[in-house]
């Protein structure tokens, strides 16, 4: 296999305290995971994820971007920083940008407008009239997450759902609008994914990426576990054999399409 893990969140504490990234992305090539898109998903880790990214030229990218945990710090200031940022070729996405009315962190009308100044930011940033790719999050606020990407139909580029996890009805709602759709560890949790074992069959291979969102989202059917229980990229094989059987697919066809579909999304070099 040779795999893009989409959804990376190398700026985490836990890869700081162990301070083994290296060793961290080492299991991950030999994983067959050949790039990554580091996940900017606040004004503190976007810059970072930017910086981690120029360390690695070709391999890693990065997204940069306000999450709605963290929609309170968007402000003109911000924007102006987001802005910035996404005047760097590493970076390759707008996000993680969003509605989460499950955690609620920030307030449900400050998610609204960071998530409405992003999806502008992505329209404004149009390249030959399609606009930058974005990276999305949405959890238990599916109505209103439509509504608003409908005030920027015709506008908006490419678009993926990062880390799907929702229903039949929203899965759909995202296929009809032609937008991509991110798979993780969450499949392989009995608990919370098992339902996602049936509707994956349903996304068309070039509309399929695959990601760990490590450190987050360990599969729980990984053997061994690792002691620490961090996710890590060179998890990313055993998501996709388990996606290929769920899809009634060979792993390297799974593999291979989500390798075309995320590097033609992301505009990524070969």
């Amino acid at each position: 296999m040779q795999l893009i893990d989409i959804g990376l969140n190398l700026t985490h504490d836990s890869f700081d305290r162990d301070r083994d990234r290296d060793a961290v992305w080492q299991r991950a090539r030999d994983a067959g995971v050949r790039q990554a898109i580091l996940t900017g998903a606040s004004r503190e880790h976007s810059p970072k994820a930017l910086e981690l990214a120029r360390t690695r030229p070709g391999e890693w990218f990065a997204t940069a971007g306000v999450h709605p945990h963290h929609a309170t710090e968007y402000t003109a200031e911000c924007d102006a920083e987001m802005r910035a940022l996404h005047a760097h070729p590493e970076v390759v996405a707008v996000g993680e940008c969003g509605l989460d009315y499950f955690r609620d962190f920030s307030p449900r009308p400050a998610q609204r407008s960071a998530f409405e100044k992003q999806l502008q930011i992505a329209v404004d940033l149009a390249v030959d009239g399609v606009g930058k790719p974005l990276f999305l999050h949405q959890r238990d606020a599916h109505a209103d997450f439509m509504a608003m990407m409908k005030n920027f139909d015709g506008r908006i580029g490419p678009a993926v759902v990062h880390c799907f996890t929702g229903t039949r009805e929203e899965l759909f709602d995202y296929l009809d609008q032609d937008w991509h759709i991110g798979i993780t560890g969450w499949l392989c949790d009995e608990r919370r994914g098992a339902h996602l074992r049936e509707l994956v069959k349903s996304i068309p291979g070039n509309r399929l990426m695959v990601e760990t969102d490590a450190p987050y989202l360990l599969p729980r059917t990984l053997k061994p576990m690792p002691k620490d229980r961090r996710n890590e990229p060179a998890f990313l094989p055993h998501i996709v054999e388990e996606l290929a059987r769920d899809r009634g697919e060979d792993p390297a066809t799974t593999a291979a399409n989500a390798t075309a579909a995320s590097a033609a999304f992301f505009r990524l070099p070969a």
